[in-house]
């Protein structure tokens, strides 16, 4: 039987951010740079279309955009939240959570992952963990907006689909 995959489309409004400055503190990043970082993210833009298990998440502040495109299973560039260049790894970690190990391209740095999940409730959780350090920078999302044109949802008897 096939599983049901999870719907991360959506523009996404940030309900409430945790431990983001101290992430950043643990990669490194300097204080007047932290400062600049956790104010432009205290708001930022997230919108996800998807195709299956292909997520295509781009994250928009007032200091700069990122957008990164994967499909579960499959080995993927991105950067780190510091901006270093990394290899990543996403898997299914639950029927409603995406897990994902980085590993550096270069140089040296702490282990880090994500995870992305879809709660009961309808909200996005973003979860940064950084074995060195206890607390785990934590985003919560509600979903303003649904894509309508993704997969098949828009007016599919007009499209000669069922």
């Amino acid at each position: 039987m096939d599983r049901k995959i999870p719907d991360f489309a959506g523009t996404w409004k940030m309900k409430s951010s945790e431990n983001f400055e101290e992430l950043l503190k643990a990669l490194g990043v300097n204080v007047m740079l932290r400062k600049i970082a956790v104010a432009a993210a205290s708001k930022p833009s997230v919108e996800i279309t998807q195709e299956g298990e292909t997520l295509s998440i781009k994250t928009s502040t007032s200091v700069r955009t990122t957008h990164v495109t994967f499909t579960v299973g499959q080995e993927f560039n991105e950067a780190t939240v510091d901006g270093h260049p990394c290899t990543s790894f996403p898997r299914w970690e639950t029927d409603s959570k995406i897990s994902c190990e980085q590993t550096l391209q270069k140089g040296e740095g702490p282990k880090t992952s994500w995870t992305r999940e879809i709660t009961n409730d309808g909200e996005l959780i973003l979860v940064r963990f950084i074995p060195a350090i206890m607390c785990y920078p934590y985003n919560s999302y509600t979903r303003v907006f649904d894509h309508i044109l993704s997969s098949n949802s828009l007016f599919p008897a007009f499209f000669g689909r069922p």
